[in-house]
């Protein structure tokens, strides 16, 4: 598959199994070059999984992943990473210690190779101070960016992450749940943020927060047991009598 290809991340029958456990079965999907492609099921789905094979932190039992045609199935995390295949996680994993300005610096140091010299002040390196201004302003942490992550409203810690995500100049994006645990008054400044994320960076979005998915998707991809259930346009999937009874009784931002 040529690197001009419209698919940019693709999986071909990816299982994994724990015991006796398909947590992935046989799972074929495509993402799209520019995707805005939701990852939607009930607790228990198999969606964190999935993003866990396709980020290396699990290799799958069977099946291959591929980025832009090259087989991915088994190179580290670090590599993929190195490749374009960044992902946010469920619970933020940023240093609280450190405020925004110091995490961007770093971020945006390590991914330039210069991460040896991240320590000196941010205005000796002009690459990092244009990265770390540029992603102060388009996740809304300029005016915060001098308090620690501690301190942090829970809104800005995820907008932090993203942000952080963003600094590794993603190819794809996986974004697990970016407003889990976000109180409800804090979440539309996140919506609106990933809303705006650049054109070119092809997401892939996990999340129980359906008016987040039918905002931000054009194509959903509908986990049940372990296996592709649904796929289709956002009219397609919120219309489908099956998709609907999927989540009947189910807590859906649970």
């Amino acid at each position: 598959m040529p690197a001009g290809t419209a698919t940019v991340l693709e999986t071909r029958s990816l299982v994994k199994r724990f015991g006796g456990l398909a947590a992935t079965d046989d799972v074929s999907l495509k993402v799209e070059r520019g995707a805005r492609h939701a990852l939607i099921g009930p607790n228990g789905a198999g969606k964190t999984t999935l993003i866990n094979l396709l980020t290396g932190v699990l290799e799958p039992t069977s099946g291959t992943i591929a980025l832009d045609g090259a087989d991915i199935t088994h190179l580290a995390p670090h590599r993929r990473v190195r490749r374009g295949v960044v992902r946010t996680f469920q619970i933020n994993q940023l240093f609280n210690a450190l405020t925004p300005l110091q995490s961007l610096a770093l971020a945006v140091s390590v991914h330039l190779g210069r991460s040896a010299r991240w320590w000196r002040p941010l205005g000796s390196d002009p690459r990092v101070v244009e990265s770390t201004e540029r992603l102060l302003t388009q996740f809304r942490l300029a005016d915060v960016m001098n308090q620690t992550v501690g301190e942090l409203a829970y809104g800005k810690r995820r907008l932090l992450e993203i942000a952080t995500a963003l600094a590794c100049e993603p190819r794809v994006l996986l974004l697990d749940e970016p407003v889990a645990g976000v109180p409800e008054g804090e979440r539309q400044e996140i919506f609106e943020t990933i809303n705006a994320l650049p054109a070119d960076v092809s997401i892939l979005l996990i999340e129980h927060d359906m008016d987040l998915v039918f905002n931000f998707a054009r194509r959903v991809t509908v986990l049940v047991n372990g296996a592709v259930f649904a796929e289709g346009d956002v009219a397609t999937i919120s219309n489908d009598p099956r998709v609907k009874a999927v989540y009947l009784g189910e807590d859906v931002h649970g």
